[in-house]
């Protein structure tokens, strides 16, 4: 196997691995695919393929055409089909696809939810006074402006200073550290914003520069910054305010919340955007993600388009226009998608007069007028509800009654099977913690919230089990180990306890190596045991 680079071939190898732009150009002898042979490779495997790939007339469908004796496969997220650009067409009826919604459902993939804030200046729009001038002394033309002009021919700085207000309020109110993207309309408003959130978090942007970075096309800081925001082990940068660059290609396993302040048009770039957030990690907790939308972007999850198969509507013909903008990304060798930072609508919307090319205002007043929350339901369909009331109907959904979850609660071997199974179902359990009871174990808050049930916080539940001297028959470093995992459950509740890395985490180091303190119990098989027999405790009363 070899990657195809700076323009060499070697005919020696089985597979080769290559962008378009690394065999194809603009002259003749810059086509060095063509120093193969037509029938060299059997399979030609296209990811991405909803790209230039998709239509007739690109400089890359050649490559296609020269190797067409290939078997050729073409996979993507986003099949293209439109009056412009038909996968189809090319490939053919899709051979496999697989939903996002199906996704979710098999636990692949995240649930989420979603925030759409309604701001006063985007909904009823804003008309300069007669003869108002912007920051600059510019006379600001006489016309209504909404929000497909923010951000492009008109900034409202305290707009931006709102949007990032009401993103720190959602992060403090959840977790200040939680992964983040930021998604403006150009760098111009991505630099703006990243300075609203370094001011609205003073704190811990001083503490770590790399708290908020602008990760952009034309940053050379924040584009070495991308593999540590991506990294779950690496804790900065937590948020990166972006515009083009992070909406492709980019396994953010861990990103919590993707914000949406820029108009997007395109099924396709909204696809790729959503699917920064559908990554899980069981390892880090990030089992859903929330999406903050403050420009209506959302209103596409109501598409038909969205979440099912694609209809050919594509009409080739002797004047077929150009391919759309979000399919003219030029990607380099290395991968990254600089170009595609580039504010296409610039030209388009910038206001006239010589020199001009956005107007500043600093002193429009911006509010809040609607703020909702959505779910994802079983059908793949977002609802709005409160979250409790959601949680209520799904749980009992899922269990008939009582009985029927104390008894699939005590049988399971793990309880993670459960939480994550509720997940994929859109029961949120630790922002429901924060509504009802943050010390509240997850069997309790769903005992509580589904069926009425008196609940106990996780402290009580363990002073019960210490009560109980259950653990008598272990040696006094043994029953150390339980007690630690006793108070660890209480801190952090029954996902910390089930798992063996909490063996790593103080006090247990303490007690001993991992391998020396399964042996305390016998082996790892005993270890296991012990843990069921805890978590049998904890729950034995409510049985």
């Amino acid at each position: 196997m070899t990657k195809i680079t700076h323009r060499t071939v070697d005919k020696a190898f089985e597979i080769y691995l290559c962008l378009y732009q690394a065999v194809t150009g603009t002259e003749e002898e810059q086509n060095i695919y063509r120093q193969f042979s037509p029938d060299f490779f059997d399979l030609v495997f296209v990811d991405e393929c909803h790209r230039g790939s998709a239509a007739d007339d690109a400089a890359w469908r050649k490559v296609l055409d020269y190797f067409s004796t290939a078997t050729q496969i073409g996979m993507t997220a986003t099949p293209k089909e439109t009056k412009d650009v038909s996968n189809i067409d090319y490939f053919g009826e899709p051979l496999y696809s697989y939903s996002l919604r199906q996704g979710i459902a098999d636990g692949f993939l995240a649930p989420y939810k979603v925030v759409r804030i309604g701001l006063d200046r985007d909904l009823d729009g804003w008309r300069p006074e007669s003869g108002q001038t912007d920051r600059f002394g510019h006379a600001i033309e006489d016309r209504e402006y909404n929000d497909s002009d923010y951000d492009r021919a008109l900034v409202l700085e305290r707009r931006t200073q709102l949007v990032a207000a009401k993103i720190t309020e959602f992060l403090k109110a959840t977790d200040r550290f939680a992964k983040t993207i930021v998604f403006c309309q150009n760098i111009d408003h991505a630099e703006r914003m990243r300075q609203a959130l370094v001011n609205a978090n003073p704190d811990l942007a001083a503490a770590n520069s790399k708290y908020i970075m602008r990760i952009t096309g034309d940053n050379d800081e924040g584009k070495a910054q991308l593999d540590n925001f991506i990294d779950p082990e690496s804790t900065f940068p937590v948020i990166a305010v972006t515009s083009q660059l992070m909406s492709t290609g980019v396994d953010a396993q861990t990103c919590r919340l993707i914000v949406l302040d820029k108009r997007i048009g395109s099924m396709t770039e909204f696809k790729q955007i959503i699917g920064r957030g559908t990554r899980i990690n069981e390892d880090y907790g990030k089992l859903y993600f929330t999406i903050m939308d403050f420009r209506r972007a959302t209103a596409l999850f109501a598409d038909p388009d969205f979440d099912g198969d694609p209809v050919q509507i594509f009409e080739p013909g002797p004047d077929q226009p150009p391919i759309p903008p979000d399919d003219e990304l030029q990607v380099g060798e290395g991968g990254a998608e600089g170009a595609g930072d580039a504010d296409p609508f610039r030209a388009a919307q910038d206001p006239p007069g010589p020199g001009v090319q956005r107007y500043y205002v600093d002193d429009v007043e911006v509010r809040v007028v609607t703020e909702r929350v959505q779910y994802l339901d079983a059908d793949g369909k977002l609802i709005t509800e409160s979250l409790r009331d959601y949680s209520r109907k799904t749980l009992r959904k899922a269990y008939s009654s009582l009985d029927a979850f104390l008894n699939a609660w005590n049988e399971a071997d793990r309880k993670q099977v459960i939480l994550e199974e509720l997940a994929a179902q859109g029961v949120f359990l630790d922002e429901l913690a924060e509504q009802v009871g943050r010390d509240y174990d997850a069997f309790d808050l769903v005992c509580h919230v589904a069926f009425d049930q008196p609940s106990l916080t996780r402290q009580e539940r363990a002073e019960q089990v210490r009560k109980r001297n259950l653990f008598g028959r272990y040696g006094d470093q043994a029953r150390a180990v339980l007690d630690a995992l006793l108070q660890k459950y209480a801190d952090a509740g029954i996902r910390s306890v089930e798992s063996l890395d909490i063996l790593k985490v103080d006090p247990l180091p303490s007690l001993g190596t991992p391998v020396e303190i399964i042996k305390l119990f016998g082996g790892k098989a005993d270890y296991l045991a012990a843990v069921h027999e805890l978590e049998t405790a904890l729950y034995q009363k409510a049985a």
